[in-house]
């Protein structure tokens, strides 16, 4: 008889699992002891995380949502069918994200900075606000993935920054305003993350990349990233700022500014 998880008995959802980070958020939930519903756009991506999540925990319950979170009423959908398969949310990770790269004066597509907003800031708040009153009933908890550029200005990123700058601010706020309630809210804050969707970024001219941009080093893995996010939410904890850059930028930013904006920029120009 196996030994029960951390998240025995948890009913979580994971949204943005369809790859990447979302994957392995979802793996390691059911691997922990958890329900999940996963939810993306690709069906078929799905699909295959479900039987990745099945085969490392045989009878694992899985339930597939396709939907667009950039659609307020499809992402407000995935709340309202993840309760009604799970019976209640104990954990909801807002992960579905969209990136882009490009200099701000060099746009070509304005629509980009809307997608941004839609995707990884305006969708975390109707996702949130719909799952609010199980979360409320079952105590639970809200965990985040942020960025680093949402704290730091980054080139290249001004929409992305701009859209993890607003997520980061919301889920700041409801935090203070949840504490009565019992329900946590965790954000993790990367750097780069290898999480292998970088070329489905959008370009100066509103159209996927195809491949990345710039030439990056080796950044932190997915299942990495996934595995610190679940530990700090299990424990209700503030904040995880992967490495010690990031946590060196965050402090250099108070006392020398102007040196966090020289070395960023060298960073992003100087792997062209």
């Amino acid at each position: 008889m196996s030994m029960p998880g951390p998240w025995t008995g948890c009913a979580a959802l994971v949204t943005g699992a369809s790859s990447g980070i979302g994957e392995e958020l979802a793996v390691k939930l059911v691997q922990g002891g958890a329900r999940i519903a996963i939810s993306a756009r690709r069906q078929a991506e799905l699909e295959r995380v479900a039987q990745r999540c099945r085969a490392a925990v045989p009878g694992a319950a899985v339930h597939i949502i396709v939907a667009d979170v950039s659609d307020r009423g499809q992402a407000e959908g995935i709340v309202t069918e993840a309760a009604q398969r799970l019976g209640r949310i104990d954990l909801l990770v807002n992960n579905a994200g969209q990136g882009m790269w490009g200099r701000a004066d060099a746009m070509q597509d304005l629509s980009v900075y809307e997608t941004m907003l839609r995707v990884n800031y305006l969708s975390v708040v109707w996702i949130t606000l719909a799952a609010l009153p199980h979360l409320k009933a079952s105590r639970g908890r809200i965990a985040g993935v942020g960025s680093l550029s949402g704290k730091i200005g980054v080139p290249l990123r001004s929409g992305y920054g701009a859209a993890k700058h607003a997520m980061t601010g919301f889920l700041d706020s409801l935090r203070i305003e949840l504490r009565e309630a019992g329900v946590s809210v965790t954000m993790i804050h990367p750097g780069f993350v290898t999480t292998g969707s970088q070329a489905r970024n959008l370009g100066a001219d509103g159209k996927l990349l195809g491949q990345m941009p710039l030439k990056v080093g080796a950044g932190l893995s997915a299942a990495d990233c996934a595995s610190m996010l679940l530990d700090a939410a299990h424990a209700r904890r503030r904040d995880v700022f992967p490495g010690w850059r990031a946590k060196l930028a965050l402090w250099l930013r108070l006392v020398a500014p102007g040196l966090v904006d020289s070395m960023t920029a060298r960073a992003i120009h100087g792997k062209r």
